[in-house]
């Protein structure tokens, strides 16, 4: 490549976020260039969702097994680690990016790999391992698809303690005998839950009162006694005042502010992201280096005037989820195409050019045991954004036979939240084993703002867990003859 070329769209980031963005610009005819740094494919690809379900996918796979009569009783050993690893790296193949570059190739799109950094309007520079700098200009846009870091805490003693992040939580391949994780978040509670299944000893310090606080409170307990019945030391209200490690390869003391210490061989602090915007040329447009940057419903960046800078996935922070900045991308690079040849924004076959979905209908899934999943607002988000709600829960276990035949003694819950005015749904909480599974049908009612009318009508098939659908409506309806 020249050390000076012209496309019409320069994407910042080949995760998949940027992958979908290129490849709907590149639907719409445009010429994309694509910069990476690391591995085309991105965080999720190697260091976040796909191979924290690979470790996850056996952990749980026993768990439901030892929750069936007849089967577990065939379990007669612990858990495999190098087996469990073997299949995480080919799942991450190897950390190879050979194959996801190729695609890149695929569809039209030039692969730029280097430090890619704005250096004015519609204009970045690629500093290449090589030495050589490569400018790229952009006719019509440049999108940030940069992702997020782990933001660790300003601690004494957290430097010297070398503690784990996302990434050495997935693609470590040795078994700490003991390990501490700091957050109740989705990290720290997914990662308590595979490295306890794969043989460590495990401590889980959450700062708050519960775990995974932005979802219905009964979401936290259920999987709080989950990692309690498998073992994980708890403990909620807690937080971590210093680090002590003086050997590198010995352990790490952490002094909690319950004025007790706890002693480790690691720590995983899972307490945050923040935004990878701190070198790449923000201000050269006028922009806070380190930024969150907010975007419009296209995904256009607010603060950048003529509209060129777009931002997709968690640099926006509208939902630091996959799928999400899939879906943001997906929406961008179809608003470049059609911004670029002059069409109106909501006249395609993909209806409007909108992350609509951002807003009302995030879907968020948690692999635990049990599984979590929820789409929406919960009943309080509800609440406080002026709506007039219903709420109505049910005990999976006890009233659906799909459950039930699922798993011995299933445990878990499920809880609608709909909009009374109108009579839709405005979100769905589920937990339970297999829950994950269930949470698209959950999504559709509440992205389409179904009708409880009109729900009834979607007959779930006997005997499955998806009869849970049935068994909220009709608490829905006994709730409605009390009155």
């Amino acid at each position: 490549m020249a050390s000076d070329a012209e496309f019409d769209v320069v994407i910042l980031g080949a995760g998949p976020i940027g992958q979908n963005a290129a490849e709907r610009a590149r639907a719409a005819g445009l010429q994309v260039a694509m910069v990476e740094r690391e591995l085309v494919g991105g965080e999720c690809s190697y260091w976040a969702c796909v191979p924290s379900k690979a470790l996850l996918r056996p952990v749980l796979a026993l768990a439901d097994v030892r929750r069936v009569d007849g089967a577990r009783e065939a379990v007669t050993g612990p858990i495999d680690p190098p087996g469990v690893f073997g299949r995480r790296n080919r799942y991450v193949t190897n950390w190879d990016d050979s194959a996801q570059a190729d695609w890149v190739a695929g569809i039209g799109a030039t692969l730029v790999r280097g430090h890619g950094r704005l250096s004015g309007a519609r204009v970045v520079t690629v500093s290449k391992s090589s030495g050589e700098d490569v400018t790229l200009r952009a006719r019509h846009a440049v999108v940030v698809c940069t992702g997020s870091r782990s933001a660790l805490p300003e601690l004494p003693g957290i430097v010297e303690a070398r503690p784990w992040t996302n990434r050495h939580a997935t693609d470590s391949s040795h078994v700490p005998g003991r390990l501490a994780v700091v957050g109740g978040g989705g990290v720290g509670v997914e990662m308590a839950t595979a490295w306890r299944g794969l043989g460590a000893s495990v401590t889980l310090l959450a700062r708050g009162s519960g775990l995974l606080p932005r979802m219905e409170p009964f979401v936290g307990e259920l999987i709080g006694r989950g990692l309690q019945d498998a073992g994980v030391d708890l403990r909620l209200g807690v937080s971590v005042r210093t680090l002590h490690r003086s050997d590198p390869a010995g352990p790490v003391t952490l002094e909690l502010d319950d004025n007790t210490e706890l002693t480790v061989d690691e720590v995983l602090f899972a307490t945050g992201r923040a935004p990878l915007t701190d070198d790449i040329g923000l201000d050269t447009v006028g922009l806070e280096p380190g930024s969150w940057l907010e975007v419009d419903d296209t995904c256009r960046v607010k603060a950048v005037s003529e509209g060129w800078l777009y931002a997709a996935g968690d640099v926006n922070h509208r939902a630091l989820l996959t799928h999400q900045g899939k879906y943001q991308g997906r929406i961008a690079g179809a608003a470049i195409g059609a911004r670029a040849a002059g069409t109106p924004l909501d006249t395609t076959p993909w209806g409007t050019h909108a992350t609509t979905a951002d807003h009302f209908a995030v879907p968020q899934a948690f692999f635990t045991d049990p599984e979590a999943a929820a789409v929406g607002l919960t009943a309080e988000q509800a609440v406080q954004a002026g709506h007039r709600v219903r709420t109505v829960d049910i005990e999976i276990g006890e009233v659906v036979m799909g459950a039930k035949l699922h798993a011995d003694g299933y445990r878990g819950r499920a809880r609608m939240v709909v909009e009374e005015d109108q009579r839709y749904l405005l979100g769905v909480t589920l937990v339970g084993p297999g829950a994950t599974e269930l949470l698209h049908s959950a999504t559709i009612a509440v992205a389409g703002q179904v009708p409880i009318a009109r729900l009834w009508h979607a007959v779930p098939c006997f005997p499955t867990i998806s009869e849970l659908w049935l068994r909220l409506l009709e608490a829905y309806r006994d709730a409605d003859n009390r009155e």
